[in-house]
């Protein structure tokens, strides 16, 4: 029997520390991602459920986006995914008489894990201006007042339309072309805040911003290095992966400031040698680096191949850099003038170690690099992306078996829904196909990402908000700006499975439309329905959900998106022309536009069907094709960058953990890093609480210090953090998002991307 939602937020007089765990998974993970379903949902909804996760019949895990293998397990699921299915599958509701119970300002009071653990949303709820409830409204009279505010609008580019990676292809087709219907780019989404970078540098120096291997490259890889990445924690499945690249005879390297238990070794519980043998030892090299210096690694790793080929011989791959490359030269003449001693003191990291590192890149016949926001989330982060390019350039290790880019993705959708036009920079080719499609005049001009959207509303230049999935407040840098942006506006819109922290921090008027969920039923034109989701590997495939929904009149997102379209382009010169109605009660029609309009998807519903997967092309994996300028993969020279930290202050980045997806609160415990029941810590070297003059255990504030370009110096304060000794460079420093993201400047940005660098931000420390 699933168990009532918690009455009281994280107590955190109750956070004890211990040491961090050296393994991960193993039984323990299976306890208690069984347990966590259990509280929500209850042993029989559980079971079918998680029976069905990630199975060609079944439904594509709500969690991340790591892919399947043709071949499934009976249980395809990690103890991350269990958590994020029972969080959706969950019995516990919040309906009218919930908000009649408890006022806005309440709501506001509370913190994200209590506000997510109430349960699935209901019913469409309206709060009035001025009001101190939200109250019930129907389903009509929901979308006609949205629709009526969109008509309203004295230029389309006051409206702002966000969108969360757990959104399908379908929602996300029909949400980007509803938006262009309007007259608008404005689409942020939440890769700005993850891998925006990674597709600026792929997109320039490869010509596509998505990584270039599948599953069994990973599996048939000679070397593996993982950077800036917590697969343990973010990407459970991953480990099996790496476990059997392992098993085949890669080596792996796991470069990161804190060593994680996840890269260490794991216990997979569904083999013998997991269970019962010990496991398997994964990280063959742990390169403990200095936040920000993974630019520096990489140049001494091509530093030293370009060295090694001087001397030697035999290193690097002519024939693939003369056929398919350009900037050799440049590149090879801009890391001879950099010093060794500079490497190493970006890195932390001595140069015979750096230099070990680069012998084990030069003695592996294929090689991977997969990354995720510790490179993604700093100023110098496209270049850092770049130079990884470089190094794999090298040695020819892109477009060949066991070799190329892997950025690891989060959200499991967050990479298809780009692909199918939630982007506020579409290419011309992409808006013709859909002028020709729907026979309409979309917008060329650019529209607003998530940092460009959060200015428009602080200023007074946005009026709506329309959020599809997603915590918008809890995900966004720079906590105070975001919620004072959103109040500003006339009416926030959350299209949502269940409550979070955006819910209360509204507009003059809010409107809360519950959805079905990936899990649920779908139910629509006299048969039920199905989506498809793309990974991180550029493999679509579909989903269904089996469970009955929370209630009987929830609509999709899809149903939604349609229905407002319908209202709001009536009569309407320049909309969109669509059967709206025919594309709420057949997905597959849907799937027809998007095959006409975005490449790659020939034969789509005939490709996907009965369980089958449909890889997009991919120039650089398939035929080492690059959509460059020129035609060929690109070297490019970097200055080097890295952060300095001024005397007595510390780098800090912002992380999840362990009972965390994205904003999403599961529980109080970071099992593997030995924090158990609360948030507010401060991971930090014992050496640095010492000689900044505070003790371990110390409940201090951060001070963010940042100079904004016109040379002021802004600060920014999260209160009540306890310090933690832990094993962390020097003056480098951990703490849990999205209590930190308050310290995040709106405007400190990577260059090109516009990503937010939640991974460097210099604060000091405050007694209380």
């Amino acid at each position: 029997m699933a168990t009532k939602a918690p009455r009281t937020d994280i107590d955190e007089s109750k956070l004890t520390a211990g040491d961090p765990k050296k393994v991960a998974v193993g039984v323990p993970a299976v306890a208690h991602a069984l347990l966590i379903a259990e509280q929500q949902a209850g042993v029989v909804r559980s079971a079918r459920a998680l029976l069905r996760v990630n199975q060609k019949d079944g439904f594509d895990c709500p969690g991340c986006a790591w892919p399947e293998t043709d071949h499934r397990h009976i249980a395809e699921f990690c103890e991350n995914g269990a958590k994020a299915v029972a969080e959706e599958t969950t019995l516990r509701t919040v309906g009218p008489e919930f908000f009649a119970a408890h006022s806005i300002d309440e709501l506001e009071k509370h913190d994200d894990y209590w506000l997510g653990q109430q349960g699935r949303l209901t019913h469409p709820m309206i709060l009035d201006e001025g009001a101190s409830h939200y109250r019930p409204i129907g389903w009509d009279d929901a979308l006609q007042t949205i629709a009526d505010e969109i008509r309203g609008l004295d230029d389309p580019d006051q409206a702002i339309f966000y969108t969360s990676g757990r959104t399908s292809n379908e929602a996300a087709f029909l949400y980007q072309l509803f938006a262009r219907g309007i007259g608008t780019n404005n689409l942020p989404d939440c890769s700005n805040m993850c891998h925006e970078s990674s597709g600026s540098a792929l997109g320039e120096t490869i010509g596509i911003g998505k990584g270039t291997v599948t599953i069994d490259d990973i599996h048939d890889a000679e070397l593996l290095i993982v950077a800036g990445q917590n697969p343990g924690t973010n990407h459970p499945r991953m480990l099996s992966a790496l476990e059997k690249a392992k098993q085949r005879g890669a080596t792996i390297i796991a470069v990161n400031p804190l060593p994680e238990a996840g890269l260490m070794r794991f216990e997979n519980p569904q083999t013998v040698r997991g269970v019962l043998l010990g496991g398997t030892k994964l990280a063959d090299q742990f390169v403990q680096i200095r936040l920000g210096g993974d630019q520096a690694l990489f140049q001494a790793i091509g530093k030293h191949l370009l060295e090694s080929e001087e001397r030697d011989g035999g290193v690097l791959d002519h024939d693939f850099i003369a056929a398919h490359t350009a900037g050799f030269e440049a590149y090879r003449a801009g890391l001879a003038e950099t010093p060794w001693s500079e490497l190493e003191i970006a890195t932390g990291i001595p140069e015979v170690k750096l230099r070990h590192v680069a012998e084990t890149v030069r003695r592996s016949g294929a090689t991977i690099v997969c990354w995720a926001m510790g490179l993604t989330q700093h100023k110098h982060s496209v270049p850092t992306l770049r130079e990884v390019v470089n190094v794999l350039l090298l040695q020819g290790n892109i477009g060949r078996p066991g070799a190329g880019v892997c950025p690891v993705r989060g959200h499991s959708n967050v990479q298809g829904d780009r692909t199918v036009g939630i982007y506020e920079k579409p290419s011309e080719a992409f808006l013709a196909a859909l002028d020709q499609e729907f026979s309409f005049a979309a917008p060329r001009a650019h529209g607003h990402d998530t940092v460009h959207a959060i200015r428009a509303m602080r200023d007074g230049r946005a009026r709506v908000f329309i959020g599809m999935g997603g915590n918008f407040v809890s995900a966004t840098p720079d906590t105070e700006v975001t919620e004072r942006g959103l109040r500003n506006t006339g009416l926030t819109v959350q299209i949502s499975t269940k409550l979070n922290r955006s819910h209360v921090v509204t507009g003059r008027r809010a409107i809360i439309l519950p959805v079905l969920g990936r899990t649920d039923r779908d139910r629509r034109g006299g048969g039920e329905q199905r989506v498809t989701v793309e990974d991180s590997m550029g493999a679509v495939h579909t989903s269904r959900g089996r469970l009955a929904p929370p209630a009987d009149d929830l609509l999709s997102e899809v149903a939604i998106v349609a229905r407002l379209s319908a209202l709001v382009f009536a009569g309407r010169d320049n909309a969109p022309q669509a059967d709206w109605s025919g594309l709420e009660g057949d997905y597959a029609r849907i799937r027809t536009h998007i095959e006409h309009v975005v490449p790659g998807f020939d034969d789509f519903e005939r490709r996907v069907d009965k369980g089958r997967t449909l890889f997009l092309p991919n120039g650089p994996r398939d035929a080492r094709t690059f959509d460059t300028p020129d035609g060929r993969a690109q070297f490019t020279v970097n200055p080097l960058e890295y952060p300095r930290i001024p005397e007595g202050r510390l780098l800090l980045q912002t992380l999840r953990s362990h009972d965390q997806y994205n904003t999403t609160i599961y529980g109080k415990d970071d099992r593997y890093r030995g924090i158990h029941g609360g948030r507010r810590v401060v991971l930090i070297n014992a050496e640095d609480i010492t000689a900044l003059g505070f003790a371990p255990d110390e409940v201090v504030d951060l001070v963010s210090e940042w100079r904004a370009p016109d040379g002021r110096v802004e600060e920014r304060r999260a209160e009540r953090f306890r310090l933690i000794p832990y094993s962390t460079p020097r003056r480098n420093a951990a703490a849990y998002y999205p209590e930190t993201n308050v310290l995040v400047p709106l405007d400190s940005v990577a260059d090109v991307s516009g990503t937010p660098t939640s991974k460097s931000v210099i604060v000091r420390l405050e007694r209380r």
